[in-house]
């Protein structure tokens, strides 16, 4: 049996086909939260904002215009909601005397699970300082950088995916690429000197 395509599972979502959705919805849920857990750092956040992604797609499923990848789209969706996650965390930090808190009570960020709970490799060596040091970099990025750097590295997405997720031309994704790496560099060198990466 061959399996439906995003686009065609999409269009059957655009006729009314609730069954269609929910194959799309498992299909890309757990990358979708594992995405949004390294841009925003907090589970439980990340939980709430791709079930807020999937709600918009369902909700703007009669304006679909297949016109780019589905998995574009929704990207675009999630990245648009977890960059104003990100600003409205600022501010409130900024309001509330700096300290940014977790979902679990701590200080600081931190990814706390993988999305589907089981335990990966990801998961264990998260624990290493080399893992943490490396997370804790990615996490100081700009947010546009931090968003352009998880879906190249973690996600595997391409320039011009990027680019149509970000409203970015490919020059401007290239760009932002190369400051972030930058940028991952210049932080990353004592693992770099060290050999530990």
């Amino acid at each position: 049996m061959a399996i439906d395509s995003d686009l065609e599972l999409m269009l059957r979502v655009c006729r009314g086909d609730t069954e269609s959705f929910e194959v799309l919805l498992r299909r890309h849920r757990s990358p979708l939260v594992g995405y949004l857990c390294r841009m925003v750092s907090d589970r439980s956040l990340a939980e709430d904002l791709a079930q807020e992604v999937f709600l918009r797609v369902y909700q703007a499923r009669k304006r679909y215009q297949p016109d780019a990848r589905f998995t574009t789209w929704l990207y675009r969706i999630a990245t648009n909601l977890a960059l104003n996650a990100i600003r409205d965390r600022q501010q409130d930090s900024k309001l509330n005397g700096g300290a940014e808190r977790t979902s679990d009570g701590e200080a600081g960020s931190r990814l706390t699970e993988v999305a589907d709970g089981r335990p990966t490799a990801e998961q264990e060596l998260i624990r290493s300082d080399r893992e943490r040091i490396i997370r804790e970099a990615i996490e100081a990025l700009p947010a546009r950088q931090r968003a352009a750097v998880i879906l190249h590295k973690y996600q595997g997405v391409d320039y011009a995916q990027i680019g149509k997720i970000l409203a970015l031309s490919d020059s401007a994704v290239k760009s932002l690429l190369f400051r972030a790496y930058e940028s991952l560099r210049t932080r990353l060198e004592p693992l770099l000197k060290g050999g530990q990466l």
